[in-house]
């Protein structure tokens, strides 16, 4: 019996990383198909409505995800709002820079639950708000994935 390789096994791993997208902040979630639960990572502010790329990077080689999960807001009859052309683009930019499967999910009002959540539930002043409530609509949406995968 031979033991596999700890870089392999991570590489092998069902991580996923989830993503809120927004023109000025990108919120980030980690989540694992095997337990199915996701946890907030942090909020990566884009530089002239452009994603950090770089930070973004940083993500994926600290993560290795065998995919990446972005929440799409649509109107409630399915069709596109204003920014639906551009989280559109963020999903072919992710896949096409790091050739990973990028899976699409309808966000549903994740960042006003999430603001609920926060302020409601926890409590949290605006300003604390502002800085974590894309992380958290990131978990959100990546749980709202993993519970729908068999």
């Amino acid at each position: 019996m031979h033991k596999q390789d700890p870089i392999l096994a991570h590489l092998n791993s069902e991580t996923y990383l989830g993503f809120d997208f927004g023109n000025k902040k990108i919120g980030t979630a980690v989540g694992q198909l095997i337990t199915k639960t996701a946890s907030p990572l942090n909020t990566i502010r884009s530089l002239n409505q452009t994603p950090d790329w770089d930070k973004i990077g940083i993500l994926i080689n600290e993560w290795h995800p065998a995919g990446l999960v972005v929440g799409v807001s649509r109107q409630a009859d399915g069709s596109d709002n204003i920014i639906t052309p551009r989280m559109l683009k963020f999903c072919r930019q992710l896949n096409g820079r790091y050739n990973l499967p990028v899976f699409q999910i309808d966000e549903a009002l994740s960042t006003f639950e999430a603001k609920q959540m926060l302020y409601d539930d926890l409590h949290v002043n605006a300003s604390k708000l502002w800085e974590v409530q894309d992380q958290l609509a990131a978990q959100l949406i990546l749980q709202s994935w993993l519970n729908q995968q068999q």
